[in-house]
């Protein structure tokens, strides 16, 4: 077997190798998908310039209006689905689809692989303050099989929970002939990455398995996973793999489900939601203070794995879970670039101790395993990696201009 699989290959391969950092925020050409101009500028950031200088709000605002008004019922049915982690985002979103245009949502959730202990009293705390939740906890053995498999084909374990947290909410949408299901935000845009649908209120069903999967779907998994050994057929049945997965297009059929994101609407501020979802549904941040690999304490609480996702991305890409907080907060305004160097320089990368043993017990690995496939992924990025002595060394950090 090749050291870097062709699942990952075909994604390292799509990294410029000359790394560039963009002049008004951290983030660098090494993101998936994301662009820098002529001008140092990237991509998410002249997306922020159209945020506040083409966009219409109050028209966007009066287009969810009339969005809502056509699909609002009063007959006691749910009008909406909202995927709902009780986080801070997903929570506000929920809370103003319901409060500010009399909505009636029905929430769903699919489980994070291993609740945290904050993340499983947001979720309750969010329920308690005032909504209906059905919560999916996908047949547990074959999920953690395929986040093992995940691991090894992708590097990183994460591809599992993406299939279900956006497949899930369509399956019940269409069982419950409800027509809108309302995500958060656009990530592409807003946080770097693909903007050719960054005027439209929603991603197609067609670029799903390249904007979310990574360009990998369940099937690729499974299929990658029966002839490595690390599954066998006797270890799921077809219907196990049904909430990965879209509905089929004959389930659709004349359904007219539609998806929005709430940010095409709405100017996205994650620190805002922050504060919304504290006052009205019983958030908490992080009782530690920050998370892992940041110096944020608010996002991502709810999956122990967040920690190890975040740091094989850092890996892979010299960019972590700090880069990506700090870039957006300074195109929110909320600090300066400088300060968001001098907080990538202190906390990206950050090795996820805290609940590395559990992850590892939960994905059947030992430590050395985790660190042999780290150190794979480095080999595999001789233009972002070197060694010097016996430890590794980001070539390229970003700096003060």
């Amino acid at each position: 077997m090749d050291k870097i699989n062709a699942f990952s290959r075909r994604q390292l391969d799509n990294r410029p190798k000359e790394v560039r950092f963009c002049k008004r925020c951290v983030i660098s050409n090494q993101r998936p998908r994301i662009t820098i101009d002529e001008e140092g500028i990237c991509s998410a950031c002249r997306y922020t310039e159209e945020k506040q200088n083409s966009i219409d709000w109050e028209a966007r605002k009066n287009q969810l209006k009339e969005l809502c008004d056509a699909h609002r019922k009063d007959d006691g049915s749910f009008d909406v689905i909202v995927p709902c982690s009780g986080g801070k985002d997903s929570a506000s979103v929920a809370h103003k689809l319901k409060t500010w245009y009399g909505m009636h949502p029905l929430t769903v959730t699919w489980a994070p692989f291993m609740y945290t202990d904050i993340g499983k009293q947001n979720f309750t705390n969010f329920i308690q303050s005032g909504f209906h939740n059905l919560l999916a906890s996908p047949n547990g053995r074959l999920h953690r099989k395929l986040a093992r498999i995940s691991m090894e084909a992708l590097g990183e374990p994460f591809q599992p929970f993406i299939y279900g947290q956006m497949s899930f909410a369509f399956h019940i949408a269409a069982k419950f002939g409800i027509q809108l299901v309302f995500f958060g935000e656009n990530g592409e845009v807003e946080y770097g990455g693909s903007t050719k649908n960054k005027d439209k209120p929603c991603n197609p069903v067609e670029d799903w398995a390249d904007l979310y999967f990574s360009g990998v779907t369940v099937d690729d998994l499974i299929e990658w996973g029966l002839q490595r050994g690390y599954l066998k057929d006797t270890d799921f049945h077809k219907s196990d793999l049904t909430f990965y997965k879209p509905p089929r297009l004959e389930e659709l059929k004349g359904k007219d489900i539609q998806m929005h994101w709430f940010g095409y609407y709405h100017r996205w501020f994650p620190q805002e939601n922050f504060y919304h979802a504290a006052e009205h549904t019983g958030f908490q941040a992080n009782p530690d203070g920050r998370s892992e690999g940041t110096y944020s304490k608010y996002a991502s609480l709810d999956d122990r794995l967040d920690g190890m996702h975040y740091y094989l991305g850092f890996i892979k890409f010299g960019i972590g879970r700090g880069t990506s907080d700090a870039a957006h907060e300074v195109r929110d305004g909320h600090i300066t670039r400088d300060e968001a160097v001098a907080l990538v320089q202190r906390y990206d990368g950050e090795y996820p101790k805290k609940y590395l043993q559990e992850c590892l017990k939960y994905l059947e690995m030992t430590e050395g395993e985790f660190n042999t496939l780290a150190d794979r992924y480095r080999e595999a990025s001789p233009h972002l990696w070197e060694r010097v002595g016996q430890e590794w060394r980001l070539k390229h950090r970003v700096t003060r201009t």
